[in-house]
């Protein structure tokens, strides 16, 4: 089971996945995850890639790719994955198709930027586990803390308004042609595409997506 999903920051693919990778046990692929994880290494790669993210932009596909290339490599991704938030760009999924790797399924979560602003601004993250939460529609059992560590939650950097405005101009440029190109090209690869609103709630949301991986792509 390969499932791709799409869409902007704030969208709520990264909540929808964490219950997708538990309920199938198929790792959760996020380039935010992997580029996080990258600047915590002491590299020329490291500083590079924590030079853009301070500064709200996109890495450059090249080292995404590369990243993520390696990464679907790993056992753990041998019975399928979910790719969140990649490709972002044409030149990323023509990689992905290069090197032979079958998309069983695209989802893209469509939500206005108003409300993007609103989900992301209260937004927050346990750093370790990359478990997601929001003070409004997902909180945590205690404020701050994690449900399974007790561990505080974050404000991530890149997720302050100024920087949010940055990454929804970047996704705007890059990701629509991307939507439309997936559009066009899923039916001549076999790829099932769904676009649902992502505006309702978060169990609304997951049961949509519970019928579309039961009738579609465990089929």
């Amino acid at each position: 089971m390969r499932i791709i999903f799409i869409g902007a920051p704030g969208t709520g693919k990264g909540t929808q996945a964490q219950w997708i990778t538990d309920k199938y046990n198929i790792p959760k692929i996020s380039t935010g995850d992997i580029l996080r994880n990258e600047t915590l290494k002491k590299t020329e790669l490291s500083k590079k890639i924590k030079k853009i993210i301070s500064c709200g932009k996109l890495i450059n596909d090249n080292i995404v790719i590369q990243l993520i290339r390696k990464r679907i490599k790993e056992k753990d991704c041998n019975q399928g994955f979910l790719l969140d938030g990649f490709p972002r760009t044409v030149n990323q999924a023509n990689a992905i198709e290069k090197i032979n790797v079958k998309i069983d399924c695209i989802i893209e979560f469509s939500l206005t930027e108003k409300l993007i602003l609103e989900r992301i601004r209260g937004r927050r993250i346990h750093i370790e586990s990359g478990r997601i939460y929001h003070i409004i529609f997902n909180p945590p059992i205690v404020e701050n803390k994690d449900n399974i560590t007790g561990q505080p939650l974050i404000i991530r950097d890149d997720d302050k308004e100024e920087k949010i405005k940055k990454r929804i101009k970047e996704y705007k440029k890059f990701t629509i042609p991307l939507i439309k190109y997936y559009r066009h090209t899923a039916k001549l690869n076999n790829i099932k595409y769904y676009k649902i609103d992502a505006s309702y709630t978060t169990l609304e949301i997951k049961k949509n997506i519970e019928n579309i991986i039961k009738n579609n792509v465990l089929k």
